[in-house]
């Protein structure tokens, strides 16, 4: 079997992986660097970026009071941007040692779909290869997604690709877009000594996610000086001698923001130009690929993965996209239930959640008991000054089945996998509370909110 995968991703790398452990020939073909955005523009950099600002947000908040005298305290931005790019070298080094590893080809260029068992590639070089396959496998990703609004064309109107690699702090930042991107760089930012503004249309920043733990976040951002604007609506952009401004509407009435730079963070869409499937027959919406629930398209050699079919754009769900293709492609059941995809925001607090939301639950009229922890009560986050957080569990009040779980605090994207794996095994509460966990540990909060829901919690006031 013959397999060429389009794009070097999360998605695209592990399923050429896969596809060679379970004997395919595989070639995987990149535009630009392994990785991808995950890689490159994204989950990693942004993470170094997020370390930093957290040790020094800890740092300068609490270090005389855990005992520390760092009279000198400052955040070396050059040297910063050097061990974000270093991280990315050693990342993307060793995607590139697996692929050898297990044998996938690897061609550095620009595919074109020339037949449905065919593909042209342009590479850096400026010549061109053919590509023979029996199956085809699309993971061209994303790109940052603009909006029309005037005066986003101006220099100092960024993306969140631009936002990794500033040349310096800016001493003031807009952000539009209230999301997941847009969080976690008003967290970078402001912890840096950026003035931060977040202009967000929704009512609440990370719609998605349930509304108790990104309070938590809220409460952080005010502590930080972070201006939030929900509900509100960017009008234009307009450069001043001192910057840009910002009219936006909100409930209020109009407003002025000013700020030296603007981030757009309205979220991501498919990148799927150019690469000649209209033409095979190949169905689309809007920019993203149709695909089924084996990741195959409208023409039976092709599948497409991650976030070129839109969707849930995470690097972890293009992963295991990746897995489903490469598995029916050769004739394998792919044992992944998507019910468990987590959600992961790097802020400080971080948050994390998986399954439904307790409104999200109540709206598909569900009957639904919860219940929570704060973390100021669990001592290895007051150990850690990290205690504005909670855990929160949404269960079904017959059966006391988990239906959600969501974290706000420190290890919080770590800690989600307990809930994930409750998901796919359809735990109840009651077998939360009788697994016996570590003290003194932040999961301990998971025990303690599991009690919770029967009103049992031993911690609680």
């Amino acid at each position: 079997m013959k397999i060429v995968v389009l794009g070097g991703g999360p998605g695209g790398y592990v399923a050429a992986i896969r596809a060679a452990q379970l004997g395919a020939e595989v070639t995987l073909v990149e535009k630009k660097a392994l990785g991808g955005t995950c890689l490159n523009v994204g989950c990693i950099p942004t993470k170094v970026l997020l370390h930093t600002s957290e040790l020094y947000t800890a740092l300068k908040r609490e270090s005389a009071e855990i005992g520390l005298d760092v009279p000198q305290l400052a955040v070396d931005w050059k040297r910063l941007q050097k061990r974000k790019d270093k991280v990315i070298r050693i990342n993307t080094g060793g995607i590139d040692a697996l692929l050898k590893k297990n044998k996938v080809t690897k061609i550095i260029g620009t595919g074109r779909f020339t037949g449905v068992h065919e593909l042209e590639v342009s590479k850096e070089d400026g010549s061109m290869q053919t590509i023979s396959f029996d199956r085809a496998i699309v993971a061209t990703g994303s790109v940052p997604s603009r909006v029309p609004i005037p005066g986003t064309e101006l220099s100092d109107v960024i993306t969140s690709d631009e936002a990794l690699s500033l040349p310096e702090v800016p001493g003031s930042l807009c952000i539009i877009g209230g999301g997941v991107i847009g969080c976690e760089f008003a967290s970078i930012y402001s912890s840096l000594g950026c003035k931060v503004t977040i202009i967000e249309m929704l009512p609440e920043l990370i719609a998605v996610m349930d509304r108790d733990i990104v309070h938590c976040l809220r409460k952080e951002f005010a502590a930080a000086g972070v201006d939030v604007h929900t509900e509100t609506r960017v009008e234009r952009i307009e450069q001043t001698p001192k910057g840009l401004s910002i009219t936006a509407v909100a409930p209020s009435g109009p407003i002025t923001i000013e700020a030296e730079k603007v981030l757009l963070s309205i979220g991501r869409r498919p990148l799927t130009s150019g690469l000649g499937l209209e033409i095979l027959g190949v169905s689309m919406k809007k920019d993203a690929i149709e695909v089924d629930r084996n990741m195959q398209t409208a023409v039976p050699s092709i599948y497409a993965i991650g976030d070129c079919v839109g969707g849930i754009m995470l690097a972890h769900v293009a992963s295991a996209e990746g897995i489903v293709a490469v598995e029916h492609i050769m004739g394998k059941q792919a044992p992944v239930d998507f019910r468990t995809v987590p959600s992961c925001v790097y802020t400080r607090p971080e948050l994390a959640s998986v399954g439904l939301t307790e409104d999200g639950a109540r709206e598909q009229g569900l009957e639904v008991k919860t219940g929570s922890f704060p973390l100021q009560a669990n001592g290895k986050s007051m150990i850690m000054g990290e205690t504005n957080g909670l855990v929160k569990y949404v269960t079904d009040a017959r059966t006391g089945e988990v239906l959600g779980l969501h974290i706000a605090g420190p290890r919080a994207t770590d800690m989600i996998a307990a809930g994930a794996l409750a998901l796919r095994l359809e735990a109840t509460v009651d077998e939360i509370e009788t697994t016996v966990h570590a003290h003194p540990t932040v999961s301990e909060a998971l025990l303690e909110a599991a009690l919770a829901v029967n009103h049992r919690a031993i911690h609680s006031h």
